[in-house]
């Protein structure tokens, strides 16, 4: 009896779970095979161009450059807040006397057991600390940049723009990390409510990352132009 309300949960979640973690392995295929048909390719790109400029010309440009990094470290910042904000919430919920799943018995499916309760809030509270975790991260990175982007130009120093843009894109890529753990557990909360909803919401929600990740046409014809390039190159 306790497997018969227990199915829907053993079926649609991992299946909601699969489905948001196969977007993604397809997405990071994407931007290792065809960067340019991507978001997060084409910014990785800009960015490259971005950090040359800024310490190329940094007597000019140092003001806007820690003005553009201030203004990622605050979006990380905020990220890294309500996570760990929501995380004090569900643990605060998961120590009280008070049962969460009394009003909701009689208008859920799947299981609503002790048990079961407990496995909800102690895994929306972990995708949310890890979340929490690559924010703060990503916050390292990025003010590390923020210092050595402004750094004099010594051709015997270490500091170069390649080992520069290598903190920038890992604060950038932490910092995806942590927005794409974030998304994920929205759904999960959802599942106070029932397996369903997770399922409904998870395949809601990869057609708007799609569209969200993606760039239709302007990627393709970037790849043709970039292949040409090199074909010039190597004639």
């Amino acid at each position: 009896m306790e497997w018969r309300s227990c199915y829907l949960d053993m079926v649609l979640v991992p299946l909601a779970f699969l489905m948001s973690l196969a977007y993604h392995l397809w997405l990071w295929h994407k931007v290792r095979t065809q960067p340019l048909t991507t978001i997060i390719g084409i910014n990785a790109r800009g960015r490259r161009f971005w950090v040359s400029a800024m310490m190329k010309d940094n007597d000019k440009k140092n003001i806007l450059a820690v003005q553009t990094l201030r203004n990622s470290i605050m979006g990380s910042t905020l990220m890294a807040t309500t996570s760990i904000l929501l995380c004090a919430g569900l643990a605060a919920v998961i120590s009280s006397t008070y049962t969460v799943k009394k009003p909701l018995n009689d208008s859920i499916f799947g299981a609503h057991g002790e048990f079961m309760m407990a496995l909800k809030y102690v895994t929306i509270l972990c995708i949310f600390l890890f979340s929490f975790f690559c924010h703060s991260l990503s916050i390292r990175f990025i003010n590390q940049v923020n210092i050595l982007i402004n750094t004099p130009p010594d051709p015997t120093s270490i500091v170069t723009p390649e080992y520069v843009l290598e903190l920038l894109e890992k604060g950038f890529l932490l910092n995806t990390v942590g927005n794409r753990l974030f998304y994920a557990a929205l759904p999960l909360l959802l599942w106070i409510f029932g397996p369903v909803l997770v399922f409904l919401c998870s395949f809601t929600m990869v057609p708007v990352l799609y569209n969200l990740d993606f760039v239709f046409g302007l990627g393709a014809k970037s790849d043709e132009a970039l292949c040409g390039c090199r074909k010039c190159e190597s004639a």
